[in-house]
């Protein structure tokens, strides 16, 4: 049990699982955000170029609900297509969102590749070695 608990305790604590989760945490808000876009700014605006469409309640009813009074005896059956109109808006936005934020990425690694890298200067040689380089030219001169 102890072999484990440490197991887990590593897998868990790496930066990779931390990063991941820290990943689903912005990518549920950020899914908020773009359905509060789609739902709250681009739909009314193709609502209202379509004559006031409400795309929220478009909707092919296969049962209509049974009533008796103001009671609900059975439940409307539809299929809700409005709904999933404004879904794949969202899926589409979402979808572009992370196509734009990976090439910015594989740009910004591609441009980091490209660049070569400085090359260092060469290091002097030690004392020695210049007096003797120094030497052998001066003999070759001489020759």
């Amino acid at each position: 049990m102890k072999k484990f608990k440490d197991e887990f305790k590593e897998f868990a604590f790496k930066g990779n699982v931390i990063d991941m989760a820290v990943g689903v945490v912005i990518g549920g808000a950020f899914g908020k955000i773009v359905t509060s876009i789609v739902n709250d700014l681009i739909m009314p605006v193709i609502g209202f170029v379509t004559s006031g469409v409400n795309f929220s309640d478009l909707k092919y009813v296969i049962s209509p609900a049974v009533m008796e009074g103001d009671t609900v005896v059975t439940p409307e059956n539809a299929i809700m297509y409005g709904a999933f109109i404004q879904n794949v808006i969202d899926f589409f936005i979402i979808a572009l969102s992370i196509f734009v934020v990976i090439k910015l990425i594989s740009k910004a690694k591609r441009k980091q590749e490209e660049a070569p890298a400085p090359e260092p200067e060469p290091e002097a040689p030690p004392q020695d070695i210049q007096l003797l380089t120094e030497i052998r030219d001066l003999l070759k001169k001489e020759q």
